[in-house]
């Protein structure tokens, strides 16, 4: 039996098909190979249109079953990751309204500190467990104040891989879960976050049905089992934001575990049963994909948005001079320049707001930079480090909230794919980091085996889990990675 993972991330969408029997993935891609446009239409500003996102699916999918050659009809069951905190709204004809406000979008920040002022610390971190910063529910409030004819004509908000699902099955719902990450879910009431939407003067019909992480969400539509080639009647089973994904990826489900990527944007996220809040808000608690009743299950996230978006803006800037590196060469660049990169330092602070530095934007800064002694190999090296001493920052704070952070959990890609990256995170963290083949959608692939009932418990789900490595801090190197980072941290922006 054969389960479809959609991944929709902000740089593409990536696809996987697993087959059930030997938990393993038959075969994955990712649309389109040049990555996609993110928007600016104004300072702060990032958008991408959701038609695009299915585009990228209908297509991607088309060329996955020509590449891995499976019969579409065989699929059992889909599950759905999405990068988080994304706003789409719809009409009463399910006809999307204006572009999506996404996770990097800056312009609502005003509007959540505003939030956090006049509802008061206590409700906001004892309710929402975060501030309403720069998250769904205060993208919808700029929609609101910024264009009240659209805001007028909306019948649903919804998060991204809610409209995956809509567009799937012709149904609207959301999960708490994905709520939470938008601070429209109350964890003390354990339920819709009303009181902020009335405080703005909004309707709560506004906020999809509600149906659980796992389970049969809804059905393939006849018109979308058309258009892919799937069976009508497939069962959606899964959603989740892409982070609580990845970390279900790499079987992180229980408190104290850890897991790591380092893709568009980077994460650390660790798993918690405590409703951990973090008042200075660098970093984030939501609830996790595995949380029940019975079982309190939330995530408290680590973000620095410009990771990978760091590391691709510098290969296409290389690009505009000639032919346009690989990332495996500049990877090798890096190989060659010593820890501390001479001296070189990159603040990676150019990809909107950062949480980490409670929402301020400090813009991205190449410091040091000495034409005698540096080269592209130092600036690639510097790029790399100062992602992870980014993430570092925030690690920290995951410690000081009770975070167990010996062992942290990657997937093989994206900027884990260069071992001076995960060398410097290890060295960095001083956390072992275990490698394992997987990624988000071939999580979202394994956890919609595991919601539909095909798996009978999490541990037979991950059977098929391959971990290749584990890197491990070098004793001899901490010493150069903690100066290298404390002279990072003394060059930050103010």
């Amino acid at each position: 039996m054969l389960f479809l993972g959609i991944d929709v991330g902000s740089s593409s969408v990536k696809l996987s098909v697993l087959d059930g029997h030997t938990g393993k993935s038959l075969g994955a891609l990712s649309y389109p190979e040049s990555e996609l446009a993110i928007d600016s239409p104004a300072v702060g500003f990032a958008e991408q249109h959701p038609d695009t996102w299915w585009d990228c699916i209908r297509q991607g999918f088309s060329r996955l079953v020509a590449r891995a050659g499976f019969d579409p009809k065989q699929i059992d069951a889909i599950g759905i990751s999405y990068q988080m905190h994304g706003l789409v709204v719809v009409d009463k004809d399910q006809k999307v309204l204006r572009p999506s406000i996404i996770w990097c979008d800056s312009r609502a920040v005003p509007l959540g500190n505003a939030a956090l002022a006049e509802l008061g610390a206590d409700y906001c971190f004892g309710h929402l467990l975060n501030s309403p910063g720069n998250f769904t529910a205060a993208k919808l409030r700029w929609v609101q104040q910024n264009q009240p004819d659209i805001f007028a004509r909306i019948h649903k908000i919804m998060l991204p891989g809610d409209f995956v699902a809509m567009k799937l099955s012709g149904v609207i719902n959301t999960t708490a879960s994905g709520l939470s990450e938008g601070t429209l879910w109350d964890f003390k009431q354990n339920r819709v976050a009303t009181e902020l939407l009335e405080h703005w003067g909004m309707d709560s019909d506004l906020i999809p049905d509600l149906v659980p992480s796992f389970g049969v969400q809804s059905h393939v539509s006849a018109s979308a089992a058309t258009e892919l080639g799937l069976r009508e009647g497939v069962k959606i089973c899964y959603r989740a934001g892409d982070q609580p994904n990845n970390a279900f990826s790499l079987n992180v489900l229980e408190p104290g575990e850890v897991a790591a990527t380092a893709g568009t944007s980077g994460v650390i996220y660790g798993v918690t049963d405590q409703p951990a809040a973090d008042v200075e808000s660098r970093v984030n608690t939501f609830l996790h994909v595995t949380n029940t009743e019975e079982k309190n299950r939330n995530g408290v996230l680590v973000c620095v948005n410009g990771c990978g978006r760091l590391y691709s803006w510098l290969r296409q800037t290389l690009g505009e001079a000639g032919a346009t590196p690989s990332y495996p060469q500049l990877n090798s660049l890096a190989q060659a320049v010593p820890v501390g990169s001479e001296g070189l330092l990159f603040h990676p602070f150019g990809n909107g707001a950062e949480r980490i530095f409670q929402n301020k934007n400090l813009g991205a800064q190449l410091r040091n930079l000495d034409f005698n002694r540096h080269g592209l190999g130092h600036m690639v090296r510097a790029a790399q480090e100062g992602i992870v001493f980014s993430l570092n920052q925030g690690f920290d704070v995951l410690k000081s909230l009770g975070g167990s952070c010996d062992v942290v959990r990657a997937g093989k890609g994206n900027m884990f794919l260069s071992d001076v990256f995960a060398q410097t995170f290890a060295n960095t963290t001083q956390a072992a980091v275990e490698m394992f083949e997987t990624d988000g959608a071939e999580g979202a692939a394994r956890a919609a085996a595991l919601g539909s009932g095909y798996y009978a418990s999490a541990t037979e789900a991950f059977t098929g889990l391959t971990r290749l490595s584990v890197v491990e801090p070098q004793a001899e190197l901490l010493a150069q990675y903690q100066d290298a980072y404390q002279n990072w941290v003394h060059f930050l922006p103010q």
